[in-house]
């Protein structure tokens, strides 16, 4: 099944991790490089996407979005460790979502 909405963490162009959800990842990844994403990352671009996770629903996505939030700075670079970044054959663009981003 096609992911609908995505977790996201990014990496700030200070070092510091931005973690969010979206049914559009390419989207928001762009609206955050373009100062339109969250005012956190505004004035911290560019950002560069180091990690993200598909879930059929949006409450899914919300969950782990919460439950990352929580971790501390070594847990997030363990998890970010162990990432592999799919290809675009995978579905990792989420761009055949319609909604808002």
């Amino acid at each position: 099944m096609e992911p609908v909405c995505w977790v996201y963490i990014l990496r700030c162009a200070d070092g510091s991790l931005y973690t969010g959800w979206t049914n559009r990842l390419n989207a928001r990844i762009r609206a955050h490089n373009s100062g339109k994403g969250a005012k956190y990352t505004r004035s911290r671009r560019p950002v560069e996407l180091v990690y993200c996770q598909g879930f059929g629903s949006r409450s899914g996505a919300m969950r782990r979005e919460a439950q990352i939030k929580r971790m501390t700075r070594p847990q997030k670079e363990q998890l970010l460790a162990g990432w592999e970044r799919p290809d675009a054959s995978q579905g990792a663009s989420g761009e055949t979502q319609e909604g808002t981003v």
